[in-house]
């Protein structure tokens, strides 16, 4: 319908069922919106009422993703044609340095699960020294929780507004919390070596991210300077309940998808790589998706390929007294879409891994 010049767009019929959880996606056309978007697809609870793009307003999905073409999803529009009234809840998938403004604006019934950075530092002063602007919505950041699912599960659960975190830092996150809560690593000493597919940089067009560009070969970047160091420290510093900083390099790899994160620790005096991997296998022995491998066993990302899993595993290094821990994870979806789609699911209270329960594309 029409009215005031803007053009309403009514859910389709995934969404109309009584007991369905109407779901909007900001942001529809970009590779985090498209992955929430293939999620959905066999989510028994959630139906997409609403999809923004103000790019791509007025077309169809399948014209901006044709994989989805199968899918029966309304039309695209302009954020500012939007009827919230119609929506449960809203994964926001638009850019860092946007979301800040037009989260402020959506109405207070909506449950919102923001994959940007904008409320992921808490200090909104660091967030200005990192992103370059100053932040834009300071009362929205004192509301918005960390959605690190497995370390922070009951907060979210609560939660109206969730920061939905990093790629990078979930890799990290994930296997260095229980380690530095029990003390069994020197919080001094950290080193880390990020090594990440190419959507993690995003669809827009970059010089630096075309196929002669990127293909055989690798190359640093953000070195000293990457936007996730901030808000991995944040969280490390969190469990240590004392500052941490960290040295962190992320690597550009010529693949689409995947990330692995090798961790460097010092280990706590007296203290082994057996007891670093039992501490984690007692964090997670009742989580779904992050999982310990049997000893030896090296984590590789074709493992997690398309799936919300964070494989780890410990070793020994050859320097006395020091530990690699090695973790991997699908950077679009546990480092982003697949994340979100947990949290949104324990935010409704839904078993929070509805709509998850995907395997490995292998080979």
């Amino acid at each position: 319908r029409r009215e005031g010049g803007k053009a309403y767009v009514r859910c389709g019929s995934r969404a109309s069922s009584e007991n369905t959880v109407r779901v909007g996606v900001l942001g529809a056309s970009g590779y985090t919106g498209s992955e929430v978007l293939r999620l959905l697809a066999n989510h028994p609870q959630f139906g997409v009422a609403l999809l923004t793009a103000d790019r791509k307003a007025g077309q169809p999905i399948a014209s901006v993703f044709p994989h989805l073409a199968t899918q029966k999803l309304p039309d695209l529009i302009a954020v500012k044609d939007a009827d919230f009234s119609y929506v449960d809840a809203v994964f926001c998938c638009l850019p860092h340095g946007t979301t800040q403004e037009i989260i402020r604006g959506l109405p207070n019934h909506l449950k919102i699960v923001d994959l940007s950075a904008d409320f992921r530092l808490r200090d909104i002063s660091e967030y200005e020294e990192w992103y370059g602007q100053p932040h834009r919505a300071p009362e929205l950041q004192k509301e918005a929780i960390y959605g690190l699912t497995e370390i922070l599960r009951e907060e979210i659960r609560n939660a109206r507004l969730v920061a939905n975190p990093g790629c990078y830092p979930t890799s990290i996150q994930i296997p260095l919390v229980p380690l530095i809560k029990a003390k069994l690593i020197d919080i001094k000493n950290i080193i880390i070596d990020a090594k990440s597919g190419v959507s993690g940089a995003g669809r827009s067009v970059k010089e630096n991210l075309l196929y002669t560009e990127v293909a055989e070969g690798i190359n640093s970047y953000g070195v000293t300077r990457h936007r996730h160091v901030p808000e991995t420290e944040q969280g490390l510093s969190d469990a240590a309940h004392s500052k941490v900083t960290i040295s962190f390099t992320p690597h550009l790899m010529p693949m689409i998808r995947g990330m692995q994160s090798t961790i460097y620790v010092e280990m706590a005096p007296g203290v082994s790589t057996e007891d670093l991997y039992q501490q984690l296998k007692r964090s997670y022995e009742n989580e779904e998706f992050a999982v310990l491998l049997g000893n030896g066993v090296v984590p590789r990302t074709h493992s997690v390929r398309g799936t919300n899993y964070c494989l780890i595993n410990v070793f020994p290094d050859r320097i006395p007294g020091r530990a690699i821990i090695i973790s991997v994870i699908d950077n679009l979806v546990k480092g982003a879409s697949g994340q979100a789609l947990q949290n949104l699911n324990l935010m409704m209270g839904f078993p929070e891994n509805l709509g998850l329960h995907y395997q490995s594309l292998f080979p």
